[in-house]
C-alpha cells in the first residue's frame, strides 16, 4: 500500500482523508472534511479547507488556496462544498473557493484542466473539461465555463455569465455577457466578439465542414445586422443541418442574462 507521504511540517487536521500515493509539501495545511484521491501532490505552503472533494491524479504547485469561505457578504456559515476533478494543474497562488447557500452550495472544478500562477474561482462556479487559465484569468461568482474554453492572461468573467465550450477569451478582455459556444473575444473596453477560434477548432479534430457551418452561425448571430430574434430565426434554420450551430441557438435560448454581442 502506497501510504500518503507528509511533510513534517504539514499539517493534516484528524478529519481529513488522503487516499494512496498523496504527497503534502512542507508548511501546507489540510483541513477537517478534506478528502483527497490518489497521488495528488500539493507542493509547499498549500491551505485546502473543508468540505472539499480533490480527485486523483491532480498538482497544486505551492502557495494555492483552496476551498476557503466565498468571498460573498451573504454567506453566514452555511454547509457548502468545493468538488474537484482529476488530473488538473494548479499554478502558483490559485485561489478556489466553496459556494453560498443561496447559490447552489458548491463550486465545480472538472478534469485534466490547467489553471495557471494567480487564477481566481469564485464561489458557485461550475468549470467543465480541458480548459486552461492564463496567469491572472478570474471567474466572479456564479459563472459557467464549458469543455475547451480558454481565457488569456488577465481576462476577468462577470458574475452569472457563461461561456460556451471552445470558446477563446483574449488577454485582458473583460466579459459582461454571455459568450456562446466556438466565439473568441477581444479586449475592447469590454471584450467584444471577434469572430470563432478557428484555430483552436483545428487542433481538436473540426474538419472544414464543421468549422465552416460555425462560421456561417457566427454570421448570422453577429454579422448579419439582424435583431436577436431574427438571428435565432436563422439559427434554427442552420441547426437542422449542424449540431453545431444548434449548439449556439441551445446556448442563446438557455440564457438569463443578455448575450455578448
Amino acid at each position: 500500500m502506497n501510504e500518503p507521504r507528509i511533510h513534517p511540517s504539514a499539517v493534516v487536521e484528524p478529519g481529513a482523508r488522503l487516499a494512496a500515493g498523496v504527497q503534502v509539501g512542507a508548511f501546507c495545511y489540510i483541513g477537517n472534511d478534506v478528502e483527497v484521491g490518489e497521488n495528488t501532490v500539493f507542493g509547499p505552503h498549500c491551505s485546502v479547507q473543508g468540505p472539499t472533494r480533490i480527485g486523483r491524479d491532480n498538482r497544486f504547485i505551492g502557495h494555492c488556496a483552496i476551498g476557503g469561505e466565498p468571498q460573498d457578504k451573504k454567506f453566514h456559515g452555511e454547509h457548502v462544498e468545493l468538488e474537484i476533478g482529476d488530473r488538473n494543474l494548479f499554478r502558483e497562488f490559485c485561489t478556489i473557493n466553496r459556494g453560498t447557500g443561496t447559490g447552489g452550495g458548491i463550486t465545480r472544478i472538472g478534469n485534466d484542466n490547467w489553471l495557471l500562477a494567480y487564477t481566481h474561482v469564485a464561489h458557485d462556479c461550475m468549470v467543465g473539461n480541458h480548459c486552461v487559465f492564463s496567469n491572472n484569468a478570474t471567474l466572479a461568482g456564479h459563472v459557467e465555463i464549458g469543455n475547451h474554453v480558454i481565457l488569456s492572461g488577465f481576462a476577468g468573467i462577470h458574475q452569472f455569465c457563461r461561456v460556451g465550450a471552445h470558446a477563446f477569451i483574449g488577454m485582458g478582455a473583460l466579459v459582461n455577457g454571455d459568450v456562446p459556444p466556438f466565439v473568441m473575444v477581444a479586449q475592447d473596453g469590454y471584450g467584444r466578439p471577434r469572430g470563432i477560434n478557428s484555430e483552436g477548432l483545428k487542433r481538436r479534430g473540426f474538419d472544414a465542414d464543421r468549422i465552416g457551418a460555425i462560421k456561417r452561425a457566427y454570421r448570422a448571430l453577429y454579422m448579419s445586422g439582424a435583431s436577436l430574434e431574427e438571428s435565432r430565426a436563422k439559427l434554427a434554420e442552420l441547426a437542422s443541418g449542424s449540431d453545431d450551430a444548434r449548439a449556439f441557438l441551445e446556448f442563446i435560448d438557455a440564457g438569463e442574462r443578455p448575450l455578448l454581442r
